[in-house]
C-alpha cells in the first residue's frame, strides 16, 4: 500500500482551533448574539424621531400667566409651571431645560439654566425668541430653509461600524488570547514542543482559525443592521469584506501578542482589558473620537481599532473605495506584521 502523508500542521492546528470555538457555546454568543442585541437596543434607544417639544419651565408667581400664554402660542415649546423650591430639582434632573423668571413690571424676565448644557442653551434660544416676537420684535429679513437628510445621518448608521470594528477587536483579542494561555496552563504547549511543529505554524494557525468565523460574525451583524433599521451600505462589499479581514489579521496578531507571555487566565484577562478599554473609549465607538482634545488626536489615530473604525464607516457611509483608505490599511497592517513578529519573537511555550 502506498504510505499516506502525514497532514500539514498547519492545517490540522487550524482544523483543532476551529473545532474548539463551534464546541464552545458561550462564546458563539459572545461572538454572534452579543453584537446583534446590542445594536438592537442601541438602535431602538436612539432611534431617530420627530423634534421634541422643548420642555422649559415658568416660576408660579406674579406675571407668570402672561409668560406662560406667551410660551404656548410657540410651536417647539412645552412650558409648565413651578413652584420656586421646586426649581434647581427640575434643572437637576432634566425635567425642564430652562426656567423663566417673570419679570416685575418695566423689568425683563430672568433665565435660569446650565450653559454647559447644549439642549439649555438651544432653549435659552427659543424661549428668548418667542417671548420677545410676543412683545412685537420683528425679523429685518427671513432666511429661507432648505431641509435636508445626509446619507448616514442617523445614530444608528453611524454606530454599526463602531459595534463591527468593536466586535472584530474583541473576539480576535480574547478567543485568541484565552485559547492560548488555557493551553499553557494545562502543559498542552510544553507537549507541543516535541511535536515536528513550529513555533511560527502554531501561532499562525490561531490567525487563520480566527479568519473563519469572520464571514459569519459580520455578515450576521451587516445583514440584521439591514433588514431592522434599513442602515446601508454604499461602498463595495468586497472592500467591506477586505477591511474586515484586514482588521482580523491586525488583533489576531495583537492578541498573540497578549498571550505570548502571560501564564494564567488572570494574567491575560488583565492584559487584555489594558488592550481594549482605551480602545472602546478614545476609538470612536459609541460616541465620535473628535470629541478629544487635540493634544492626544495623534495617540487616537495611531490605534487600530480607530483605523478600523473609520475605514468601516468610509466604506459603509461615504462608500469609499479601497484606495481612499490607505492610512487606515498601513496602522492596520503596522499593527498586525508588528505584533505577529514579536510575538514569535518572545512566545513561550511553558
Amino acid at each position: 500500500m502506498p504510505d499516506r502523508r502525514p497532514p500539514h500542521p498547519l492545517a490540522e492546528l487550524t482544523r483543532t482551533r476551529f473545532l474548539e470555538f463551534v464546541r464552545e457555546p458561550e462564546a458563539l454568543f459572545w461572538v454572534f448574539a452579543f453584537p446583534i442585541l446590542l445594536a438592537f437596543a442601541l438602535g431602538i434607544a436612539f432611534r431617530t424621531q420627530a423634534p421634541q417639544p422643548i420642555p422649559v419651565g415658568v416660576v408660579q408667581q406674579d406675571g407668570g400667566e402672561a409668560v406662560l400664554r406667551k410660551l404656548r402660542a410657540s410651536d417647539g415649546l412645552a412650558p409648565r409651571v413651578l413652584a420656586r423650591d421646586e426649581v434647581d430639582v427640575a434643572l437637576r434632573n432634566g425635567r425642564v431645560h430652562l426656567v423663566v423668571e417673570p419679570g416685575r413690571g418695566a423689568t425683563p424676565p430672568t433665565y435660569r439654566y446650565d450653559r454647559t448644557r447644549p439642549e439649555s442653551r438651544l432653549a435659552r434660544l427659543a424661549v428668548d425668541e418667542a417671548l420677545q416676537r410676543a412683545d412685537g420684535r420683528r425679523d429685518v429679513w427671513s432666511a429661507r430653509d432648505e431641509l435636508v437628510v445626509t446619507p448616514g445621518s442617523r445614530y444608528i448608521d453611524w454606530l454599526i461600524p463602531g459595534l463591527l470594528g468593536m466586535n472584530v477587536m474583541s473576539t480576535g483579542l480574547w478567543a485568541i488570547g484565552f485559547t492560548v494561555v488555557q493551553a499553557r496552563t494545562r502543559k498542552l504547549l510544553k507537549r507541543f514542543v516535541a511535536t515536528p511543529m513550529s513555533r511560527g505554524q502554531y501561532l499562525l494557525s490561531h490567525m487563520l482559525a480566527r479568519l473563519a468565523f469572520l464571514v459569519l460574525e459580520v455578515g450576521a451583524l451587516v445583514t440584521f443592521a439591514w433588514l431592522v433599521f434599513g442602515v446601508p451600505i454604499n461602498g463595495s462589499l468586497v472592500t467591506l469584506a477586505a477591511v474586515c479581514l484586514l482588521g482580523a489579521l491586525s488583533f489576531a496578531g495583537l492578541g498573540l501578542l497578549v498571550a505570548s507571555r502571560a501564564r494564567t487566565v488572570e494574567a491575560v484577562s488583565g492584559l487584555l482589558n489594558v488592550v481594549m478599554l482605551p480602545m472602546w473609549i478614545l476609538s470612536g465607538v459609541f460616541f465620535s473620537s473628535e470629541n478629544f482634545p487635540d493634544v492626544v488626536q495623534p495617540l487616537i489615530q495611531a490605534l487600530p481599532l480607530t483605523a478600523l473604525n473609520q475605514a468601516l464607516r468610509s466604506v459603509m457611509i461615504d462608500g469609499a473605495s479601497w484606495t481612499a483608505l490607505g492610512v487606515q490599511a498601513g496602522v492596520l497592517t503596522a499593527w498586525g506584521v508588528l505584533s505577529y513578529l514579536v510575538a514569535l519573537k518572545i512566545f513561550r511555550w511553558q
